[in-house]
């Protein structure tokens, strides 16, 4: 920080185990990738070039080297994981990895609904070679876990070899943890809540309303993902109480009455 200011929350630091920012981007130029970096770099965690945008995105090579040299892990959309998988292509998305030099894969099964038996093979398998994170949950608003569900399959995901897990919400916040309307569904993010713990999900929350409840309810430190590279800042300046949102989150009681 350029100055510090007194009764501020203890964040975390990098590397963090809490407190992660996963950074969506879809199809950012090697320029504007530096440019993230280099405002944003301190605060972001992960990146994910999201859903296909790797097999389309110019230089993503070089680009994926901008993240790597900033201390940023950075991972290919589990869309193409999942595309694929529908077309037998397992062996070509490891050669997509290797080429690319990734060190995290994220595995998922939004779009293509397949036998959970087999994600969590392709977990382990995974895991021996890469950091895994585990997308739960549909892309597909006719698709409803019910919350039991949602704790099993990530409990199970954990136990294969994700180091952490990802709550569905899709780029635009309405489907899987959320309402149609962008709202939290409260029961079902309190039951992963209660039953996962708060440091094995990343919740993604691309909507200021969503990271403003998160942080709320669970602290400067709770992990959000989907988040626009030209939120970086701005989501930090929420996990700090320094935006009108969160301004008295952190305070002492006693100030300001």
């Amino acid at each position: 920080m350029n100055y510090s200011l007194p009764d501020m929350p203890e964040r975390t630091v990098k590397p963090r185990m809490s407190g992660i920012t996963m950074v969506m981007d879809k199809g950012l130029s090697i320029r504007e990738a530096e440019d993230l970096v280099s405002v944003s770099g301190d605060y972001a965690d992960y990146v994910k070039l999201g859903f296909g945008t790797s097999l389309l995105t110019p230089g993503v090579e070089e680009k994926i080297g901008v993240y790597r040299n900033a201390g940023i892990d950075v991972y290919l959309g589990g869309t193409l994981f999942e595309a694929c998988i529908i077309r037998n292509a397992f062996d070509d998305y490891l050669r997509i990895l290797e080429k690319f030099g990734v060190a995290m894969v994220e595995i998922s099964d939004g779009s293509y609904e397949f036998d959970h038996d087999l994600k969590l093979d392709y977990i382990r398998r995974l895991s021996v070679s890469y950091k895994v994170l585990s997308e739960v949950g549909s892309k597909k608003k006719d698709v409803i876990y019910r919350p039991e569900e949602w704790v099993r399959m990530m409990e199970s995901e954990l136990q294969a070899g994700s180091v952490k897990v990802i709550a569905e919400a899709r780029e635009s916040g309405t489907t899987g943890i959320y309402n149609d309307d962008g709202s939290a569904n409260y029961e079902l993010i309190g039951m992963i809540a209660g039953n996962i713990g708060l440091d094995s999900v990343i919740w993604e929350a691309p909507l200021k309303s969503q990271q403003v409840w998160f942080i709320r309810e669970f602290g400067a430190n709770v992990n959000l993902g989907n988040i626009a590279p030209s939120e970086v800042i701005a989501l930090e300046a929420l996990r700090n109480g320094l935006r009108g949102d969160t301004f008295f989150q952190f305070l002492p009681e006693n100030i300001g009455k």
